[in-house]
């Protein structure tokens, strides 16, 4: 979303809250109607997210920060212009002598300066299960003297009780921050939050503002424990099937050869279909079709066979049976596709290649079994909400996918699958916070599920986390359209 596109999704951002995505709107010059848009949006996805009792403070932080920002933006083309460094203090000052009034007198002509110059300001909100997360990046890197400057009011507004505490003592307003850090305090002790909830820091060419919120215990625990009760009463799904685990434990038997695993393969007829078929298919992007089992599992190797008889097994299990599960199975072979693409053509790290493509077909896997959830299921769960007296909404939440990749990553440990791919599963939403040993993997499955939503026109490529985009030598979102125009014909021909 950027500035002339002041239209409020309401749907779009129900979907983000539910899914754990990130919402952002991106502006250049911050006009009134941009505003409004923005205090708009905050509204639903607080609605959203169950904390609409908070708008007004989370309305008057961002509107704040976002003027800073902008504000700041503005402070870095007036000193390009006038070929002052900001880093150097005896520029700084000199500087800070005329920026205000010559700014205010000729503000137009700095705004566009900011536009011609692509200076953002963007706003990103995050819904995740413990905490809502708010942020306001501008792609001007903040300098030391800033940030030591931040810091000091963030502390000295710590001692003000009142607004009556702060007027009664002199503020340094000259570049008009500090009143407003004050009251941002405020509204934080008036949520019984600390100052610690607000962080500003620079990274890479931005400076990032950010606003966390911890959400209430009880509504974590609400959603903890239905995500629990869920996974505890899906005993409608079996073990994985004796075939298959047999073949797990032929492929993990060091005495095994291919020659074994393939004659064994063989005496289950469907199981060597899709053995075939996983062969053909656009991930090994073979030249010529392959017939053979035993060619097949050459192509494939032990670590492949095992992986495949994972996304095998589990669909075997779960099914497709219905319009809403073939719409989930599809949208994770596609998801697949992309990541394994993404390893293979532009991570860096390659290590993950072998893991990767079953990561990715079963990170939606919570969703899959909850679609398939069988009535007496649904019965348990609210006779659970009543007996605890939760919310219907929570239930609603979860029922939409709130938490959907942390059923899935539990059933995957239910059913004793590789860590790697539990971790694949359960951070797909969430890839920051995704143990370091596991991160390539995880930031592939992510793009790649991100970059299918933006396919279908669920997201834009400005909601893509830009840490995960370096690990594919992406560095700005513009570029995934390119990359995904690629795979996008690459997958339509191998359908």
């Amino acid at each position: 979303m950027n500035d002339t596109e002041y239209v409020v999704d309401e749907a779009q951002i129900k979907k983000a809250v539910q899914n754990g995505m990130a919402l952002n709107i991106i502006t250049h010059t911050l006009p009134h109607d941009m505003e409004v848009k923005i205090e708009r949006t905050i509204g639903i996805f607080l609605r959203a997210a169950g904390q609409e009792k908070l708008k007004d403070y989370v309305n008057y932080c961002i509107s704040e920060l976002a003027v800073n920002a902008k504000k700041a933006n503005t402070k870095r083309v007036y000193f390009l212009e006038k070929r002052l460094n900001l880093a150097n203090p005896e520029d700084y000052k000199t500087g800070m002598m005329t920026f205000k009034q010559d700014t205010l007198d000729n503000i137009a002509h700095y705004l566009k300066l900011q536009k011609d110059n692509d200076f953002y300001v963007k706003i990103n909100m995050l819904y995740k299960t413990d905490k809502l997360l708010f942020e306001v990046r501008n792609n001007a890197q903040i300098s030391r003297i800033e940030l030591v400057r931040i810091h000091e009011r963030l502390s000295r507004a710590r001692q003000y009780n009142s607004m009556e505490d702060a007027f009664s003592q002199v503020l340094d307003d000259s570049e008009g921050a500090g009143l407003g850090l004050v009251v941002m305090v405020l509204m934080l002790k008036k949520m019984g939050l600390s100052e610690d909830c607000i962080s500003v820091t620079g990274q890479g060419n931005e400076t990032i503002a950010s606003l966390s919120i911890p959400l209430e215990q009880a509504k974590i625990n609400n959603v903890t424990e239905l995500t629990k009760i869920i996974v505890d009463n899906i005993t409608t799904l079996p073990q994985f099937p004796r075939n298959i685990i047999t073949v797990q434990q032929r492929a993990s038997d060091p005495k095994s050869d291919m020659a074994d695993i393939a004659r064994f393969i063989s005496t289950d007829p469907a199981m060597t279909a899709d053995m075939l078929k996983l062969v053909n298919s656009a991930q090994y992007m073979m030249a010529k079709k392959v017939n053979n089992i035993a060619e097949a599992v050459t192509i494939i190797g032990i670590k492949g066979i095992k992986n495949l008889l994972y996304s095998y097994g589990t669909q075997k299990l779960i099914g497709d049976d219905s319009p809403e599960q073939k719409a989930l199975w599809e949208h994770s072979y596609k998801t697949a596709f992309y990541a394994y693409n993404l390893v293979k053509n532009l991570a860096q790290d390659k290590s993950i290649i072998d893991d990767v493509y079953v990561g990715a077909i079963l990170h939606d896997m919570g969703k899959i079994v909850f679609s398939r959830s069988t009535p007496d299921i649904a019965d348990k769960v609210r006779l659970f909400c009543e007996e605890r007296a939760i919310p219907t909404n929570t239930l609603e939440d979860v029922a939409a996918g709130m938490n959907h990749a942390e059923i899935g990553a539990l059933l995957a440990e239910k059913w004793n699958f590789p860590d790697i791919v539990t971790a694949a599963i359960r951070y797909h939403h969430d890839p920051l916070s995704a143990p370091a040993k596991y991160k390539s993997l995880v930031y592939a499955v992510y793009l790649a599920n991100m970059m299918c939503l933006i396919d279908d026109g669920g997201i834009l490529p400005g909601q893509l986390e830009s840490a995960v985009l370096p690990s594919f030598g992406i560095s700005k979102p513009e570029q995934i359209e390119m990359v995904l125009k690629k795979f996008r014909e690459g997958f339509e021909h191998k359908r």
